[in-house]
């Protein structure tokens, strides 16, 4: 008897607790680790209006509406395409890290905050012209192991390359 009881108040607890619980919902960004032979990894400097002003950004982006079905990788080589030109990569297929990203409510359209989810790639940088889009300014090839990526990078990018480099 004693036990059905504790069992009943412990269910009402769970059942309150999550009851008043919300859920979170994410955009999911798909970011490319880039690296070349030297083990470098390239970074995009970011737009002075965006997110990550001050910083760069990894190469990257949202996954579009009608891309349900696409292969994760097949968007990220379209965003890579977009965003630094038609580059000869080899994508591995299995994330790296994973991080998040908040895009803060002063920058979008609702006026309310976009809770972004980073899913890293590793990326095999094999040759090609690094053209880079109207979406950043510049671009470099960072050695971490020389680099501190806190003054290279910030939010999720800074929490997704930390995560990688740990591994």
């Amino acid at each position: 008897m004693v036990n059905i009881t504790i069992v009943t108040c412990t269910q009402k607890l769970f059942n309150n607790i999550s009851m008043s619980k919300e859920k979170d919902l994410y955009q999911v960004s798909l970011k490319a680790v880039i690296k070349n032979n030297n083990g470098e990894i390239l970074l995009l400097k970011a737009l002075l209006n965006g997110s990550h002003a001050g910083y760069y950004d990894l190469p990257g982006g949202r996954i579009d509406k009608d891309e349900f079905t696409i292969p994760l990788t097949d968007i990220l080589k379209r965003e890579i395409s977009e965003e630094v030109g038609n580059i000869d990569v080899v994508i591995k297929p299995t994330p790296v890290a994973v991080a998040r990203h908040c895009i803060p409510g002063s920058m979008t359209k609702t006026g309310k905050d976009i809770h972004v989810l980073y899913i890293l790639f590793e990326v095999e940088y094999k040759g090609g012209k690094i053209v880079i889009s109207n979406e950043h300014t510049d671009f470099k090839w960072a050695d971490f192991s020389k680099e501190n990526p806190e003054n290279l990078l910030s939010s999720g990018n800074l929490e997704g390359i930390k995560m990688y480099l740990a591994k």
